[in-house]
């Protein structure tokens, strides 16, 4: 069940500037989101944000963070992507010789984030004896390393976020009634990419100039309305995160070029070459789905031969990232599977996600 409050005047403060640049969106769900947030925000109430897999729940905890005047750090950890055996030393630290291996002292997560915000992403994939020292730390604000004899006392703001159902989980025997209520104080949820198409074009905008600013000389293609109207029109299972993955595959695909609605549906949403594409420089092809399609081979032996050149790195660095977030994105954001979905082990798909930045979000 979802509750809404109305606010009446917000829309005037001058935060909603930094809610519309961080959750950009006008639909009406967006517009209520926002105003749920910008009452929050201020305050020291624990928020838990409920939403779909990729619809940008992290990005909600970034604009309470922004808008709470907190002088510390927002720092973020995702339940579900550390084993649970690691996961508690790493929000709770340790001290030297804590355990084998354990050569010298380090602050948790938990103690980073003081004076700030601690965001607990996928809080529902908690091992329920960390969410009994999870609760302690909530009542008592105060932490106790791994292997310390004392407490140390930390003050921070507590953001969680799940697309789980906590409630039936409770009922469940699954996650820790006294925790569910305390971390609930202040419910929000993230409405689905489904629940607001009219946002696209927005949203593509604003993807596209990401793109553009973090690969200055990129020649950005541009959706016509045909293709605005097909984006529109699908489903969007991965939300927001599946549509900044087809906006990347159109940067790749079609730099410079205009997108048509059937390049969408034949190459962007289903990641497929085009036969006719011709491939800026330095541009990484995407990978095709079916035999009779272009290989990346030929299509890196094409480019090399038109333009004489090739960023080699940047390319099999593009492809990396494109298959994690596509066996992400398949895979429910489960680790996990998508770590057996592209032949890896967990912690080296972990350490991959970390090195291109993927951990977030």
């Amino acid at each position: 069940m979802t509750t809404h409050w109305n606010f009446p005047g917000l829309d005037a403060d001058p935060a909603r500037t930094t809610l519309d640049r961080v959750l950009p969106g006008e639909a009406p769900v967006m517009v209520r989101l926002k105003r749920l947030l910008q009452a929050v925000a201020p305050t020291l109430a624990p928020v838990l944000v409920h939403g779909p897999s990729g619809s940008g729940k992290e990005l909600v905890a970034q604009a309470l963070h922004r808008l709470s005047g907190r002088a510390g750090a927002l720092v973020a950890v995702n339940c579900a992507a550390i084993p649970a055996d690691l996961l508690e030393g790493e929000l709770f630290g340790r001290e030297r010789g804590a355990f084998t291996g354990a050569d010298q002292a380090r602050a948790g997560l938990i103690e980073q984030a003081a004076d700030g915000t601690l965001f607990l992403d996928e809080i529902g994939d908690m091992p329920m004896a960390l969410q009994a020292k999870l609760l302690r730390v909530l009542e008592t604000r105060e932490v106790r390393r791994l292997g310390a004899s004392s407490l140390t006392k930390v003050d921070f703001r507590l953001v969680a976020a799940t697309h789980r159902d906590l409630g039936a989980m409770v009922a469940a025997g699954a996650f820790r009634e006294d925790l569910f209520f305390r971390l609930a104080v202040f419910p929000v949820s993230v409405p689905s990419l489904a629940e607001r198409t009219g946002d696209i074009p927005l949203l593509v905008n604003r993807l596209l100039a990401e793109q553009a600013a973090t690969m200055p000389g990129m020649i950005l293609p541009e959706f016509d309305a045909p293709a605005m109207r097909a984006l529109c029109g699908h489903a969007w299972p991965g939300n927001v995160r599946e549509l900044k993955t087809v906006v990347q595959r159109a940067c790749l695909l079609f730099p410079g070029q205009k997108v048509s609605a059937q390049h969408v549906s034949a190459n962007l949403l289903r990641f497929a070459i085009a036969e006719d594409n011709s491939m800026a420089q330095g541009v990484t092809p995407a990978l095709p789905l079916r035999g009779d399609e272009v290989s990346v081979a030929e299509a890196l032996r094409r480019s090399l031969t038109e333009h004489g050149k090739l960023d080699l790195r940047g390319i099999l660095r593009d492809i990396e990232v494109a298959l994690i977030d596509e066996a992400l994105l398949r895979s429910g954001t489960c680790v996990t599977h998508a770590a057996v979905a592209l032949g890896l082990h967990r912690t080296t798909l972990i350490e991959k996600m970390r090195k291109h930045g993927m951990m977030r979000g």
